[in-house]
């Protein structure tokens, strides 16, 4: 069987790239597939729903090539099983390309199901292997992804995983093509004899694969924000119920009262600390900023702190200066700082020491953590929140801690690390790890601009009303 001519090959490539575009887009629109889509956890009747939604229109094109053999670029079954495997794993993946292949078997292309099967195998593998980031940052602009392959290889060199899927995809889009070859009436995959055209099919595979991705990602990116305004909005109402609540309010008040005589000096440097607390809770405030800058309005609260309970409470600092010029979220340490002295080390009668460490982890993340030398958590005291991997306790149901690990979650997903280790009579040490934002630039920029601008969109909206 003679290969399909040069320029057919050429027009089916364009058109492939538009129908993946089109398929992506109408899908992007049906809320019940966005749901399905951006589920954490999905059960496996959610999962079966959204294989049929993805497959479905897939699998009348696969009828249309059949049918009209020139529209070649109808059929996307090799680049749509490789999408449920990234996406979903190998049992969806597998039985996708199960139902793609159900039009070719009728048709006597009998490869078709165990190829369409190898295929959503080994995506599915590639999945299981990698985080659920490396396969939403893929990126159909191969020379882009080279490109930083190179810059990133030539700082660290390491195994990039984006290039691994591109080379992945492309190398069992060059091997069907060979079986296609081989094997013209069992299995259909374009071919040529011109190594160039063949080169630009296999290229062009991730590319279909990508277009998907990043219209899906871009939603997914959405409903963050949408998330983290949610959230950043609870957490500014959060800090005015309990921050600045009429317990602390009034224990200030009286400190800055019986200061007022004694050491008048001192108890105007309270009320301006005070003041100061009070004017960036109440003034809006970004989704991200400087940790120097969070720094400075937990040093106001220690502070208040230090004075009320005297010598009973002592900070110590371990603040790497690298850190100071990473951008992290607000209101991100005065919940955690709270907890230890509330629950740590108030109960104690000789009170205790805070320590607030920061520094670069060698993978280069930034490492926080918020430790005193307080109670810690009674042999027999439950503790609420999550568990994760290697049996540590995540925090969970107080509204401070539940703040901080949610707004982790929505910012960094599972890049982010919330831990909590408790000691009985030893104390209690919090960890933070996160990825390292120098600045404004680049997406998270752009993500943190987002944010502000819908805060400040909300606010015009409530004042109206």
């Amino acid at each position: 069987m003679k290969p399909v001519s040069t320029s057919l090959i050429w027009i089916t490539l364009l058109v492939e790239l538009g129908v993946a575009a089109a398929v992506s887009s109408s899908l992007a629109r049906s809320k019940t597939f966005k749901t399905l889509l951006l589920l954490r956890h999905r059960s496996a009747g959610e999962t079966a729903k959204l294989v049929a939604m993805f497959v479905s229109p897939l699998v009348a094109g696969v009828a249309i090539r059949i049918r009209v053999h020139d529209f070649l670029a109808a059929d996307v079954s090799f680049e749509a099983t490789i999408l449920l495997g990234i996406l979903l794993g190998p049992l969806a993946a597998m039985g996708g390309g199960a139902l793609l292949a159900v039009p070719a078997l009728l048709h006597g292309e009998v490869l078709s199901l165990p190829v369409n099967l190898m295929v959503g195998l080994v995506a599915g593998i590639f999945r299981s292997l990698v985080d659920a980031e490396d396969v939403w940052s893929f990126s159909p602009l191969i020379d882009l992804s080279i490109y930083r392959w190179v810059r990133r290889n030539l700082k660290r060199p390491h195994l990039d995983r984006q290039i691994l899927l591109l080379l992945l995809i492309s190398g069992m889009q060059f091997l069907i093509s060979q079986i296609s070859r081989l094997r013209p009436r069992r299995y259909f995959q374009l071919w040529s004899d011109d190594g160039i055209l063949e080169l630009c099919i296999c290229l062009c595979a991730p590319v279909v694969v990508g277009i998907p991705l990043k219209i899906w990602n871009q939603i997914r990116i959405e409903q963050k924000l949408e998330e983290q305004t949610r959230l950043l909005l609870e957490a500014k109402l959060d800090a005015l119920q309990r921050q600045i609540n009429p317990h602390f309010l009034f224990n200030t008040l009286n400190s800055i009262t019986s200061l007022v005589r004694s050491k008048p000096e001192l108890a105007r440097e309270m009320i301006v600390k005070l003041a100061n607390i009070l004017r960036i809770l109440l003034k809006d405030r970004e989704a991200f900023v400087p940790f120097s800058e969070e720094l400075a309005f937990t040093d106001d609260y220690l502070d208040i702190e230090v004075v009320r309970f005297g010598d009973k409470l002592r900070v110590v600092k371990e603040i790497a200066p690298e850190t100071l010029g990473v951008v992290v979220p607000s209101m991100l340490l005065q919940p955690l700082l709270e907890n230890s002295i509330k629950h740590g080390l108030e109960p104690r009668i000789e009170g205790g020491t805070v320590t607030l460490r920061s520094r670069i982890t060698p993978e280069g993340r930034l490492l926080v953590e918020v430790e005193d030398d307080g109670v810690g958590i009674a042999p027999g005291r439950p503790v609420a929140g999550e568990v994760g991997r290697g049996g540590i306790v995540r925090p969970g149901t107080g509204i401070g801690m539940k703040n901080v690990r949610e707004r982790m979650q929505v910012l960094y997903g599972d890049s982010a690390v919330v831990e909590m280790e408790s000691r009985p009579g030893r104390g209690t040490k919090v960890k933070l790890l996160m990825p390292v934002i120098e600045g404004a630039g680049g997406g998270w920029g752009e993500m943190r601009d987002a944010v502000a601008d819908a805060l400040r969109g909300l606010r015009r909206v409530e004042r109206a009303g």
